[in-house]
């Protein structure tokens, strides 16, 4: 891979400009010797994506930036998926962060993907907390995986173990998958003013056998993969969340003895699969009494708690719409 500028985006073949923002870089590093294992990796950087999601709440700053890390880590996990799904990252616990969630659909393939996600906690004693540790407590994570209603649903569990969203993503593969895997992921403001946009990032390599009967080493032998993770840590939160340093230079710093190749990115937008529609089907399975228990102000309001938008319907024009449709029917 040759030498690529500190900043600015970078040219294809083509001559036209790479996206640098919101999106998933894949690539692969080429150093390992005959019989290792080969290396994969994927790297996300998200700009407008992430602070549109966080933006449309009012979290305490500790809360949109553990779940901006939840949605980068998300987005850099759901990158290994070749089809058309929903991936779902959840982590639930009872310290004051009861649940953060990001839900990633993937397009095309597996070449776009559509990002949403939210949290819950408890605003008396979220104060005074930071990191994944203090502001979880003690819980589960687990990740979903769906094709569609004609395939089975694949759910894999683990306990809450480390001190960043990080360690407990690669805890997940290591109990869950029986896998080698290091992460790393950021979120923050940029330049760190409190009205200043959010941005985060993140990464994963993993090892992979040709052979399922390959045999990997263990971290602790002094062999290509001990080599990368200590690169790897090298990188700083300053560099993954940096608007000016792109993630192929970004890599290239990392890993440029170690063979490093890209592939093209793969887009990532914010969108919810919320609806009017969707919302009317659900309060049209109410009874009717209930159509009217829960108006406020003589109106019935939900509001999606991924993207914040709310809709309002009058307990009668939800009642007369569905008894147009039941009639049509029979």
């Amino acid at each position: 891979m040759p030498d690529l500028p500190d900043s600015g985006p970078s040219p294809d073949r083509g001559g036209s400009e790479r996206p640098t923002d919101d999106i998933v870089q894949p690539f692969q590093l080429e150093s390992g010797g005959a019989g290792e294992a080969r290396l994969t990796g994927r790297m996300s950087r998200l700009g407008s994506v992430v602070d549109d999601v966080l933006s449309r709440h009012d979290y305490p700053d500790q809360v949109a930036e553990l779940l901006g890390q939840a949605i980068a880590l998300s987005v850099t996990l759901a990158a290994a998926l070749k089809f058309d799904g929903i991936f779902t990252f959840q982590a639930q616990g009872d310290g004051p962060v009861t649940l953060l969630l990001a839900d990633i659909q993937t397009l095309d393939g597996g070449e776009r993907y559509v990002v949403r996600g939210y949290a819950n906690y408890n605003a008396d004693t979220v104060t005074g907390r930071t990191g994944a540790r203090a502001l979880l407590g003690k819980g589960y994570l687990a990740l979903t995986v769906d094709q569609g209603p004609h395939t089975e649903r694949y759910q894999g569990m683990v306990e809450l173990v480390g001190d960043t969203l990080a360690e407990c993503a690669q805890h997940y593969f290591r109990q869950s998958q029986q896998m080698d895997a290091a992460i790393m992921v950021s979120a923050g403001r940029v330049g760190g003013a409190p009205d200043s946009p959010w941005r985060a990032g993140g990464m994963m390599v993993q090892r992979i056998a040709d052979d399922p009967n390959m045999h990997l080493p263990s971290d602790d032998e002094a062999d290509t993969w001990r080599r990368v993770m200590m690169l790897m840590a090298t990188g700083t939160d300053s560099e993954i969340l940096d608007p000016d340093l792109t993630a192929e230079r970004y890599l290239f710093r990392l890993f440029h003895e170690e063979g490093v190749r890209v592939t093209p990115v793969r887009a990532v937008t914010r969108g919810c699969r919320c609806s009017e529609d969707r919302v009317f089907n659900v309060l049209a399975q109410l009874p009717r009494e209930d159509l009217y228990d829960l108006a406020e102000d003589g109106l019935l309001k939900v509001t999606c708690e991924f993207c914040n938008e709310t809709y309002k319907f009058a307990p009668e024009v939800v009642e007369n719409r569905t008894a147009a449709m039941d009639s049509r029917e029979s």
